[in-house]
């Protein structure tokens, strides 16, 4: 998928709150150092995975579902198998009417259920990471391309 750096730094700019669908709570997965990073920049990120539910991620309450969520959503951030995706989209369609964006993480794809938010007017980003794009648009990504926060004498 081509995504102009327009469009990604206008999606990015204009967000405030994220909801991360799928977040874990182990340091070593990517939703969890994508979601850590996002609030770090200052995005409001709303911790959304049944299995967790009640716990506290970075001073969060993680909700079961978007439904659960109170107010509104810019992103909706999906750290799920593609075959996922069309429950998801539709939920978030149902309960955020202005959903300004649904974002799919590297590796997540589907048109159908991109197509169907799509014609709602939200924009679609598949198989990207807002981490990676808020690294390489803002200037923080390192020389080696990642910028994880993470520092070891034994690289």
């Amino acid at each position: 998928m081509d995504y102009s750096d327009a469009l990604l730094r206008d999606v990015l700019t204009r967000a405030k709150r994220v909801a991360v669908v799928g977040v874990s709570m182990n340091p070593v997965r990517a939703s969890y150092f994508v979601a850590r990073y996002l609030g770090l920049r200052g995005f409001d990120v709303v911790p959304v995975n049944p299995v967790y539910a009640g716990k506290v991620l970075f001073g969060k309450t993680i909700v079961a579902s978007l439904s659960e969520v109170e107010g509104a959503i810019d992103i909706v951030d999906i750290f799920r198998r593609s075959e996922a995706v069309p429950e998801i989209v539709e939920e978030a369609l149902a309960v955020f009417p202005d959903l300004q964006t649904i974002w799919m993480q590297i590796g997540v794809e589907h048109p159908a259920a991109a197509a169907l938010a799509e014609a709602r007017g939200v924009t679609v980003i598949q198989d990207r990471c807002p981490k990676i794009e808020y690294q390489r648009l803002f200037g923080e990504l390192r020389k080696g391309g990642f910028a994880t926060g993470v520092i070891s004498s034994k690289l």
